[in-house]
């Protein structure tokens, strides 16, 4: 039996900092090779990736596990009370950073499969889609993997990613999609003037100003079925202007947008350049628009994927867990287009913080829900 906290602590001594690898996944492909996994790295673009699969190739009944084993930076390391690569063990608390996202995730779905194949090996296989790309660009990591799979036949018929799912308790919430994200970088280009004559000026920040105001001044949407109302958020107005007595040239503004199934990006991306067009005609300021679009929108709609997760959630914490679509993006976005995706993992409210740290017990629990869903897919016809 693998003990998921032994493997926790030695996951979060690895200093995986993206895009550094830090040991974890040479360490998680020993533990899975003594499993019997055949492990495959699939590092591009200097990102550093593990496939591990356990029965036949191409078997019609395929779970899937993902995760990452990236970290974010530490920050302030004096800030810390324990070391961020420490692993300490402190009244119940497991600290450092990747504690909870989502080193702990990993260690539990490691765990859970590896004690199955062992135990009671299934009539199927146990595919793991193991990144250090999730907190970077996410340009080559479980994207990577699943360019990989393609081309190798590998196959998920289905997908849990172990990010961390719960608000406050564990086993109160899982997530069946996730919004889609998108940002916006607007120019506006003005006449540069003394503030004193602005006749002999076009002020840029007004017409950035009207912009913001035309974006917030009615909602996208109300909310569809799964997904709340999307969100439009101003995140930042700047010209770089110290003086007082000038109208500058151009004033920028960043936007960001989190859209649910109503939309896709290309739409929210037509919608935002009708409202900058609206101002530029307006004001005759010249208004440019760049986009990156983060993720789109998707579901999992309920059915036997979610009801599998749910039910050994709520054996196993006593919770039934909300079905949910709240939240930043993750990894799922991925792998949405090749399977069907949940997710579900620890209570979150501690990750990226200062001091980040998990509840030993919850990794515990969290490697029976795990080792339960396993158990309750390969048993359903």
């Amino acid at each position: 039996m693998i003990d998921p906290v032994d493997l926790t602590v030695r996951l979060v001594r690895c200093p995986s900092v993206t895009p550094a690898e830090g040991g974890a996944l040479v360490l998680l492909r020993d533990v899975l090779e003594g499993a019997g996994f055949a492990c495959t790295r699939v590092d591009r673009g200097g990102v550093s990736n593990l496939f591990a699969r356990w029965g036949a190739k191409g078997h019609p009944r395929s779970f899937g596990f993902n995760g990452h084993t990236d970290v974010v930076p530490v920050g302030d390391r004096d800030a810390w009370t324990h070391d961020p690569f420490g692993a300490a063990v402190e009244d119940g608390w497991l600290y450092g950073r990747g504690a909870t996202d989502m080193k702990s995730g990993v260690a539990a779905f490691v765990a859970a499969a590896c004690d199955l194949v062992r135990d009671a090996p299934p009539d199927g296989a146990v595919l793991l889609a193991i990144t250090g790309d999730e907190e970077g660009d996410a340009r080559d990591g479980t994207t990577a993997l699943l360019d990989w799979m393609a081309a190798q036949g590998e196959a998920m018929d289905v997908c849990l990613v172990g990010e961390p799912t719960c608000p406050e308790h564990m086993g109160e919430m899982m997530k069946i999609g996730r919004r889609g994200s998108l940002t916006a970088w607007f120019t506006v280009h003005g006449v540069q003037g003394h503030s004193a004559y602005p006749d002999r000026a076009l002020n840029p920040v007004h017409a950035c100003v009207a912009l913001a105001s035309r974006l917030l001044a009615e909602p996208l949407d109300e909310g569809s079925d799964h997904f709340d109302a999307s969100t439009v958020q101003v995140v930042s107005i700047e010209t770089g202007n110290a003086a007082t007595n000038v109208v500058p040239a151009i004033c920028r503004a960043t936007v960001n947008v989190r859209f649910n199934d109503l939309h896709s990006g290309a739409s929210v991306t037509d919608w935002l350049r009708g409202h900058a067009d609206a101002v530029q005609d307006a004001t005759g300021a010249r208004v440019t628009m760049d986009v990156k679009v983060s993720g789109e929108s998707f579901l999992t709609p309920p059915g036997a994927l979610s009801d599998i997760v749910a039910q050994a959630v709520a054996v196993e914490t006593n919770r039934t867990p909300v079905l949910s679509t709240s939240g930043g993006t993750s990894d799922a976005r991925f792998v949405k287009d090749h399977c069907p995706v949940v997710e579900f993992g620890l209570v979150g409210h501690r990750m990226h913080a200062v001091d980040e740290r998990v509840r030993v017990d919850q990794v515990e629990t969290l490697k029976r829900v795990y080792g339960r869903v396993l158990r309750d897919y390969f048993a359903s016809a």
